[in-house]
């Protein structure tokens, strides 16, 4: 009489092996999934951060410009003609030339004119950010905008000569 061992290769007898599915395959699959449902959004985030910090740094700069011209105009209609043209050139430069802008310039003491000796000019910025990657239908475009907000403040000189 023979004897047949029926689960030889593993030594296992009490039948375990016989119902384990084999696991070949598995982990890559999984890690595809995982690595793509975490780096998707990772991967987003980051171009909306760098989108929005692109946007701040930008109104910064352009408020920043916008008073320092403006006090050294020898006018005012000459000083918001710079302000415009430093506003577009900063928006420009970091490729936000058609992003919904809004400027206001206000002056510290309000007298007219602005341009007097020892006056504080201020320059606000308000700016719209578009994410990317947003499309437009249904208005989300407009919906998916961040606002960014600069201000600078610039003295005019003691010398100034136009008073």
């Amino acid at each position: 009489m023979q004897r047949v061992k029926l689960l030889s290769d593993s030594g296992l007898s009490d039948g375990r092996r016989l119902f384990r599915a084999p696991d070949e395959g598995s982990s890559s699959l999984e890690f595809i999934t995982a690595g793509l449902l975490l780096l998707v959004p990772l991967v987003y985030l980051v171009l909306v951060l760098s989108a929005v910090q692109g946007a701040a740094l930008a109104a910064e700069g352009a408020a920043r410009q916008a008073a320092r011209v403006f006090v050294q105009a020898p006018t005012e209609a000459e000083g918001f003609a710079r302000a415009q043209r430093a506003l577009a050139f900063g928006l420009d430069d970091y490729g936000l030339g058609d992003a919904a802008v809004g400027m206001t310039i206000t002056c510290v003491p309000q007298t007219t004119p602005c341009l007097h000796r020892l006056a504080s000019v201020t320059v606000a910025i308000t700016l719209q950010v578009d994410l990317p990657l947003v499309p437009a239908v249904l208005g989300l475009d407009r919906l998916a905008r961040v606002p960014v907000n600069a201000t600078a403040t610039q003295h005019v000189s003691r010398f100034w000569s136009g008073d």
